[in-house]
């Protein structure tokens, strides 16, 4: 598809905010903040067992909706699990104090450092310029999400928003992008979806018929074994234009 449709469904974190950003290089960085109370272990290997739990924990998507509406709570489980892993290799870990303070701290950084994608508000700005019809969808809590909302000034540039935490429903459930698309009075063949995650943005929209465009802010690539096709990648929301 080459020419604008009638509407675009937008995900929110990390699609028009870098909310999260690559979780490695954050864990890296509070474990070398954090050094002198994790030794004798080394931040570095600390990090890594963090970043290797997380992915498994997240990617169970039986408890990811659970988790998503308690994101403080999830990332000390998270903390702790990588803590874990390290002492059944037999290395001594720090208490529990130690692990809640790191992923608080996680948390931390995450709020103050949340910031828009070069070129996403004015993006958006230029789509509905040209009469694009617009909708914000956007899983997690209601009081979270909304307030990253208000925060960066995008209530008024979206026809449709619609919160997980608000509505009672989210993605990759079909309600999910059939009341939107009602609510902007199109049809899937006339939609676009916008997002980061491959499941909710991708393949269950493609389910329906919208033409999904995966958002791929950091360069990572598409996993090498999935089976999962965008119809198109992006780098930067300017590219829609």
């Amino acid at each position: 598809m080459s020419a604008l449709p009638r509407a675009i469904l937008f995900d929110l974190d990390e699609t028009i905010l870098s909310a999260y950003g690559p979780p490695g290089m954050a864990w890296r960085r509070i474990a070398e903040e954090f050094a002198a109370e994790l030794a004798p272990l080394d931040p570095t290997a600390v990090a890594a067992a963090v970043s290797t739990y997380a992915k498994e924990f997240w990617s169970d998507a039986s408890q990811h909706k659970h988790w998503r509406f308690r994101l403080d709570e999830a990332r000390r489980r998270v903390m702790a699990g990588g803590l874990e892993l390290l002492a059944a290799q037999g290395h001594t870990v720090p208490p529990s104090e130690v692990a809640h303070a790191m992923a608080d701290r996680f948390s931390a950084i995450r709020e103050a450092e949340m910031h828009c994608f070069p070129g996403a508000v004015e993006t958006i700005d230029r789509l509905k310029a040209l009469g694009v019809r617009l909708a914000l969808v956007t899983n997690g809590a209601a009081e979270p999400q909304r307030a990253k909302i208000v925060r960066f000034a995008l209530e008024h540039r979206f026809d449709h928003i619609q919160i997980e935490g608000e509505h009672g429903f989210g993605k990759p459930e079909e309600q999910a992008y059939i009341h939107a698309m009602g609510k902007l009075g199109v049809s899937a063949g006339e939609t676009w979806m916008v997002g980061d995650h491959l499941e909710w943005e991708v393949a269950a929209p493609q389910r329906l018929g919208i033409y999904a465009i995966w958002h791929d802010a950091y360069g990572t690539g598409l996993p090498p074994d999935s089976p999962i096709r965008p119809d198109r990648i992006i780098r930067s929301l300017t590219e829609l234009l």
